[in-house]
């Protein structure tokens, strides 16, 4: 059956009005074209509660008592990592059955939401402080400046599975929070093996001579920056004697920094694309890769570099700068 429309309050007080000034319902109900049973459910009301408001309505009772809602609201809020799972067990071993989506639902009305944990470089003190340093001194840079760079990057496409997500039960505009992020580090380990460096660096110094050139091609205006990130084999002294020789301007670069490189987005974008074309071997893998890459506008790369914002990257450190 469908809902009928409520009565507007000007409505509900005009019977009431007119059943005062000793009229019947069914006249009432004729002059306002309103049906004669709600006329007189309206008066009823009225002479019981001596109020023509909807009344609130009390509902099915809450599964999770406010002293349980208010053990796992203190839970997720000193653990944001704990799991739904967990939390229907220990209010199953207080003598609350619930279901997860009953936690999901009343951890939400309480502002808490399970979202996947955003992953950030991690931080030691002394990267903060160079961050800090980095923020300072280019935080009033003109926008021309930063579209004047050449920026650079790599990154690792897989060919099957992905990474784990792990969530996290965290507030709105709360996901920069440390204890709702998982930190990561640049790689895993040290090489030690001289030759593997130099090797890597020769082949790097190759690309570099290959593609900086292009700078012409591109139109960039005179004194354009070069920028890559502290990879050893970037902060080589043969590479910065290289790039010495070949007169590039290269960005001073703060370590572990990709949260403020623009193509960390364009990375996100191409594994999407390439993920859903599902490559089965490396050459199809490579292939779609190319065909991926090609694919993405001019214009998307002008928007990264003209949004460019410092404060924006990095929220836990650049925005001390503006305190």
């Amino acid at each position: 059956m469908a809902k009928t429309r409520e009565l507007l309050k000007d409505t509900r007080n005009k019977i009431v009005d007119l059943h005062q000034a000793g009229k019947t319902e069914c006249p009432i109900g004729k002059q306002l074209g309103v049906k004669k049973s709600t006329v007189g459910a309206i008066i009823r009301k009225w002479k019981k509660y001596k109020n023509t408001d909807n009344l609130p309505q009390s509902g099915a009772p809450h599964k999770i008592s406010p002293r349980g809602i208010k053990k796992i609201t203190r839970m997720v809020s000193k653990n944001p990592r704990t799991t739904g799972g967990d939390l229907v067990n220990d209010l199953q071993r207080a003598g609350t059955k619930v279901t997860k989506a009953t936690i999901s639902n009343t951890l939400r009305r309480q502002g808490l939401k399970s979202c996947s944990a955003r992953r950030v470089p991690l931080l030691k003190p002394v990267l903060v402080q160079a961050h800090l340093k980095f923020a300072r001194e280019h935080l009033d840079d003109p926008e021309e400046d930063w579209e004047n760079v050449i920026w650079s990057d790599e990154t690792k496409i897989k060919l099957f599975g992905k990474n784990s997500t792990r969530r996290v039960w965290r507030r709105k505009k709360a996901e920069l929070h440390p204890k709702n992020t998982i930190p990561t580090v640049k790689h895993g380990g040290t090489r030690t093996t001289d030759p593997c460096k130099e090797k890597n660096g020769a082949m790097y110094r190759q690309i570099l001579s290959e593609n900086l050139p292009s700078a012409r091609a591109l139109k960039m205006k005179r004194g354009w920056v070069f920028q890559h990130d502290n990879d050893p084999k970037h902060t080589a002294r043969v590479t910065k004697e290289w790039l010495r020789k070949k007169y590039f301007k290269v960005l001073e670069w703060s370590s572990q920094s990709p949260d403020l490189n623009p193509i960390e987005n364009l990375w996100k974008e191409l594994k999407v694309c390439v993920a859903q074309r599902q490559p089965q071997n490396i050459t199809a893998l490579e292939e779609i890769c190319t065909e991926e890459w090609a694919k993405i506008p001019a214009t998307v790369c002008e928007n990264l570099v003209k949004t460019f914002d410092l404060c924006h990257c990095q929220p836990r450190v650049y925005n001390k700068v503006l305190r």
